[in-house]
């Protein structure tokens, strides 16, 4: 179960765009032109408040500058551990492509006003689904799922659906971007963007 990457592929420092922000723009589009089955998919790493990690899959919903938005229910796991232990990585398994990018960072609610514009961009169904799905907490059955999502949609009609009070966004301000391209021999290149303790950014090269 071992493919070799591609020798003729590699990052190299000069390749690199100014910041971390316009590597990973640049990046996320090739990902875009080559069709990657949602490029957005991302990995997202927590840990409780005694250092017990958890990790799963969920789409990044926005970046800039200031770093990477997903939204999730604040009452998940995800969603207590970031409250409890408020830091979080992201890992881009960009594998068809031979690339990843991984991030670490610090994480925060974004403001109630971003919530709210971005969920009301979501199909009805999602919406509903977020007032319906007590996320991460045990259930007896689907049945009991589906109950809840009926009585969602009966509660609101053919009527606008707010963003539920225990649903938001989380923002990961990163401390680190790595840049990870496969290489010949599992020489991999590892670019990093590093956040100095003065708030400037550096760039490391890690080894593979």
């Amino acid at each position: 179960m071992r493919n070799e990457y591609a020798a003729d592929r590699g990052l190299s420092e000069p390749d690199l765009a100014g910041d971390w922000h316009a590597q990973f723009a640049r990046w996320f589009a090739d990902a875009v032109a080559f069709g990657l089955p949602e490029p957005n998919a991302m990995v997202v790493g927590t840990a409780d408040a005694a250092g017990r990690p958890s990790g799963r899959t969920v789409l990044l919903k926005g970046y800039d500058p200031e770093g990477f938005v997903f939204f999730t229910n604040h009452a998940s796991r995800k969603g207590t551990e970031a409250a409890a232990n408020p830091y979080a990585s992201l890992v881009f398994p960009w594998f068809p492509m031979q690339r990843q990018v991984v991030v670490a960072g610090a994480v925060r609610e974004v403001p109630r006003a971003e919530t709210e514009a971005y969920f009301a961009t979501r199909p009805r169904a999602s919406q509903l689904g977020a007032w319906a799905s007590p996320q991460s907490q045990v259930i007896p059955d689907r049945a009991a799922l589906e109950t809840r999502y009926r009585e969602a949609a009966q509660r609101f009609g053919d009527g606008p659906i707010p963003a539920p009070p225990h649903w938001g966004g989380l923002r990961v301000r990163p401390d680190s971007v790595e840049f990870w391209q496969g290489h010949a021999g599992r020489l991999h290149d590892r670019l990093r963007f590093r956040r100095a303790d003065a708030g400037d950014w550096t760039v490391e090269r890690l080894a593979p």
